[in-house]
This record gives structure tokens, C-alpha cells and sequence, in this order.
């Protein structure tokens, strides 16, 4: 299965309507982790865009996924690239202790 990074760009100020949804959004992010479809989620400090490392079978998988956030009516732009290489500190093997 191939890995893509999807950057999300929010909106500047955050509607009621928004804010409401979190929990929901969350929710939902946090099915998809559970279910390997989502890998790594971040929002920068700023609250002006989003990254989340997802895994699937093409760019239309991807983003008919992402259309199913609910906050995905507020985002600004939505980016789609598959990565060619994904590696991460969790990916790989625990460090052995031979405690």
C-alpha cells in the first residue's frame, strides 16, 4: 500500500460551526488510526495547516477519505503527494535492553 502526505490549509479564524466539530473530527481521525489508514496527524502551531501521513491504494482513495473529515468543508486548499519513502522512529524496531 502506497503512504501519502496530505497537507490541510485551515481557515484563519475558526467559526463556531468549526469549533464544534472538533470532537467529531477527532473521533474520526482517531478510527482511522486505529484502523492504519492514517499514520501520523499534526497541526502546526500557528493553526493555519495540518499534516497527516495516510496509507491507500491511489491519490483518489486518499482524497475521497480526507473529503470524509468533518471538518473538510472548512479547509482552505487540500495537497495530495504520494511519498516515495516514509521513515520514522516508530516504524522501526524497538531498541533491545538487555536488562
Amino acid at each position: 500500500m502506497a503512504k501519502f502526505v496530505v497537507t490541510l490549509h485551515l481557515p484563519v479564524v475558526f467559526s463556531e460551526d468549526f469549533i464544534a466539530l472538533i470532537p467529531r473530527h477527532r473521533a474520526f481521525i482517531n478510527q482511522l488510526m486505529e484502523e492504519s489508514v492514517v499514520e501520523t496527524y499534526a497541526i502546526s502551531a500557528d493553526r493555519t495547516q495540518g499534516w497527516v501521513t495516510m496509507s491507500g491504494q491511489s491519490v483518489e482513495v486518499i482524497r475521497g477519505t480526507v473529503q470524509k473529515f468533518p471538518l473538510y468543508p472548512f479547509f482552505t486548499a487540500v495537497e495530495i503527494n504520494e511519498l516515495f519513502l516514509f521513515d520514522s522512529a516508530h516504524a522501526r524496531f524497538p531498541r533491545i535492553s538487555l536488562n
